[in-house]
């Protein structure tokens, strides 16, 4: 295949007489591609299609296009460190704009974005994510991710819990805290029940009491958006979707122990590691930079309590947030009041307590405190709680058999008067 300029030089050497065989010694072509452009005349030589060039992605395309079919919210940066392990040693760039081919980007309306000061602000809200434990496969549970993200630096603390209410707000409440080492100004929640309680007839919010009092115990102000406009907290929403589009998608679980520890290696080596795609800065190096503007923690521990009255069962046993707990064998009366803290369950007869238990995590959990079954008659059996079990017969007490004969004679003689 020959160049345009080629083409008019033959035509030009046609023109001023010269042969197709003295064209074609001139120009070095065969004498047929000379007589075929002389006939041709002046025109743009074709070209075929030119066929694609290979690329370092073009091995990974497959795996691509199957993981997007089966889990189509995964993020790029999720897939990018998956073929990365297969071998691939292309940019980052390259797989996105592979993805966008594949999975058109959606269209959202406009926001306006709104940043806060170091410090200032963190948002807190929960997410209900559904999760088969192999542990137990043919139970599908529902779990729910508390997740506190600081408005300034992007950080995120999350935990994977088992209720969303107000016991296990407060836990991990004092749990973040005390990983962030400071408590933000003001803390901004979604209108859940465990924070709002109501509203005051002047209009003002009314917060759960409990909730107050861990506020004033860590010095942070409550702050509950306005109904229905759950884009206020966008700092913590987003992050919903990124925890579950980036970690939680196609992976496997034996256990909520096990979920929450591989939540927290996540969040340490790619979540908090990473640059965020708004502040375009490594989030762990801002948060360097917000945390000396964070409240210090204070030096006692929080002890706010909730009480409650609980009756006790034949077993022994109170139930608190769907577990139950043992009273000692001493107790008299049927009904105690309960003290639930944040990580501690207090139980009280007369105004004296009687027993503390560590709180159980999840439903259906019960704890028998050393001490509160004492040892048992012979005869007498005791569950795998502790507690005592009926038993299936008395046992009788051996005799001699005169014992038994002057029984019988003092029978007869009854009968017979």
């Amino acid at each position: 295949m020959i160049q345009l300029g080629e083409v008019v030089m033959i035509l030009e050497w046609h023109r001023q007489g010269m042969s197709v065989s003295a064209i074609a010694r001139q120009s070095g072509l065969d004498r047929k591609t000379v007589r075929k452009y002389i006939h041709r005349g002046l025109e743009a030589p074709a070209y075929g299609p030119r066929k694609p060039r290979q690329t370092v992605l073009d091995p990974f395309t497959h795996y691509l296009r199957e993981r997007v079919s089966t889990f189509p919210g995964l993020t790029g940066s999720r897939l990018f460190r998956e073929i990365r392990e297969r071998g691939y040693a292309g940019g980052y760039t390259a797989v996105t704009d592979f993805l966008r081919e594949i999975r058109p980007a959606p269209t959202f309306p406009f926001e306006v974005r709104f940043e806060t000061v170091p410090g200032e602000q963190a948002q807190v809200d929960f997410a209900q994510f559904q999760v088969v434990f192999t542990d137990e496969p043919t139970a599908p549970r529902i779990v729910w991710l508390f997740s506190l993200v600081l408005g300034y630096s992007r950080l995120i603390w999350a935990r994977f819990v088992l209720h969303q209410d107000l016991a296990t707000l407060l836990r991990c409440h004092v749990a973040a805290f005390e990983a962030l080492g400071g408590v933000p100004h003001e803390v901004l929640y979604d209108r859940m029940k465990a924070v709002v309680t109501g509203e005051a007839h002047s209009g003002g919010i009314v917060y759960n009491r409990a909730l107050i009092d861990l506020a004033r115990h860590f010095g942070f102000h409550p702050k509950a958006c306005r109904p229905y406009r759950a884009k206020t907290k966008g700092k913590v929403e987003r992050p919903f979707r990124y925890i579950r589009e980036d970690f939680f998608l196609a992976r496997s679980f034996s256990n909520l122990e096990d979920l929450n520890r591989q939540l927290q290696h996540w969040l340490s080596t790619v979540a908090n590691p990473r640059v965020h795609a708004t502040t375009r800065r490594v989030v762990m190096e801002t948060f360097a930079e917000e945390k000396p503007y964070l409240r210090p923690l204070p030096l006692a521990p929080f002890r706010s309590v909730l009480r409650l009255e609980r009756r006790i069962s034949r077993e022994g046993m109170i139930s608190v947030g769907g577990n139950f707990y043992s009273v000692p064998d001493a107790t008299r009366r049927r009904v105690v009041e309960v003290h639930t803290l944040a990580d501690e369950i207090r139980i009280f007869e007369d105004g004296q307590q009687i027993a503390a238990h560590p709180v159980l995590e999840g439903r259906h959990q019960r704890r028998v405190a050393p001490g509160h079954r004492k040892s048992l008659p012979t005869g007498h059996r005791r569950g795998s709680d502790g507690s005592p079990v009926s038993r299936t017969g008395d046992v009788v007490a051996q005799r001699s058999l005169e014992f038994y004969d002057a029984v019988a004679r003092h029978l007869a003689r009854e009968t017979r008067a």
